[in-house]
């Protein structure tokens, strides 16, 4: 006699494909002909198996978890992210730059082809330890632990949105610790450094550059925004009012660093360097029918226009190609930090790192005509 089969049923040992219903859960809609809708998911493995699965999907529904199933990819996804926050203007374009670059070159390459909603925490810490290992596009070698930090942060906040978007139930980044990033030693000039750098720099383009960064705390952005009508020679202060910060589409200004304007004092060396610098750029103005107007830049190039900050660091590279015999550092570490006091207030500030790209900024020199006072000084 002929049996039917029954549904569901499985040999021990072997594997099928079982299709756990979703149909008996109060929480499924009914149709308009009164019969409740059916979801069905499928799972391959065994009966028990997709007995655990079911349970897990219905568990999902009653607490308010469960999303439809989508076949979305992290690589979609993130470009979806990247084209949000930059029509809503959400970071700046040269953040958005630097998030496109992370997201496509370093991402993708190993989470893109997973489905979105399929993410595990375990694939994500297992592809920071791959990009650590072999992450270097040329092949040689692993990327550092800061660039893989970088990674997790973009990463993170991409996922949050998708939760907010309703893409996922949980981000499955907070379950991962990115690697620790441990802070380097920057190398810095001390006080008779920082002067045998300026005598060297003398008669250069570079000398106003150099001494509004290490004198006076400027960032390379602001020292390139900075403009002759916010330095006011007579009462030795200039004024930080904007930035300028490179994309790929060219150079554009924006507010100074966490939106603070900040008036700086200035010594009479750095004064007297500024009104050199002022009177040169008027005389070479005079001789092609010009004249030197506020709007004019305080580093500029021979057409009125500053350079681009990495033409600048570019600059600074190449000087100590013959100029000087000092340890070559960074521009950036030239900075000395803003908004000092006291000498002593601003030792104290130096010691501590701040957050931000820029995270160290240690006081390198300070003119000994100099008291002190409040606000930024050089």
């Amino acid at each position: 006699m002929h049996h039917p089969k029954r549904r569901g049923t499985s040999h021990e040992g072997k594997h099928r494909q079982a299709r756990p219903s979703l149909a008996n859960h109060p929480r499924t809609a009914r149709r308009t002909t009164g019969k409740r809708k059916r979801k069905w998911h499928s799972f391959k493995g065994t009966k028990r198996e997709a007995q655990v699965e079911c349970a897990r999907l219905i568990s999902e529904m009653q607490g308010g978890l469960y999303l439809e199933p989508n076949k979305t990819t992290v690589a979609a996804y993130l470009d979806r992210w990247l084209e949000d926050i930059e029509s809503r203007r959400r970071v700046s374009p040269r953040s958005h730059e630097r998030y496109a670059e992370i997201a496509r070159k370093n991402i993708a390459p190993l989470l893109g082809a997973v489905i979105l909603s399929k993410l595990q925490p375990a694939q994500i810490s297992n592809a920071y330890a791959k990009a650590l290992a072999s992450g270097r596009r040329d092949g040689k070698g692993g990327l550092s632990p800061r660039t893989v930090h970088h990674m997790h942060r973009v990463l993170k906040q991409a996922l949050g949105q998708a939760v907010k978007w309703q893409l996922l139930a949980r981000n499955p980044a907070d379950a991962v610790e990115p690697p620790k990033v441990e802070r380097q030693r920057l190398e810095t000039y001390d006080m008779g450094q920082t002067v045998e750098l300026i005598e060297a720099l003398r008669g250069t383009p570079m000398l106003v550059p150099v001494v509004l960064a290490a004198l006076c705390g400027l960032r390379r952005g602001e020292l390139l925004a900075l403009r002759w009508r916010n330095v006011d020679l007579d009462r030795a202060q200039l004024a930080v009012v904007e930035s300028a910060e490179q994309t790929a589409d060219g150079v554009r200004h924006k507010e100074p660093k966490n939106g603070r304007s900040r008036t700086v004092a200035l010594s009479a060396s750095v004064v007297t360097d500024l009104r050199a610098r002022r009177l040169q750029r008027a005389q070479e103005l005079l001789r092609v029918g010009k004249r030197l107007s506020g709007d004019d830049f305080v580093v500029a190039q021979a057409d009125g226009t500053p350079p681009q900050p990495r033409s600048l660091t570019h600059a600074w590279i190449k000087l100590f190609a013959g100029k000087t015999s000092l340890p070559r550092v960074r521009f950036h570490d030239l900075h000395a930090p803003s908004g000092l006091g006291s000498p002593s207030e601003g030792r104290q500030r130096a010691a501590r790192p701040q957050r931000g790209r820029h995270h160290a900024r240690f006081v390198l020199a300070r003119d000994p005509r100099h008291a002190g006072g409040r606000g930024g000084a050089c």
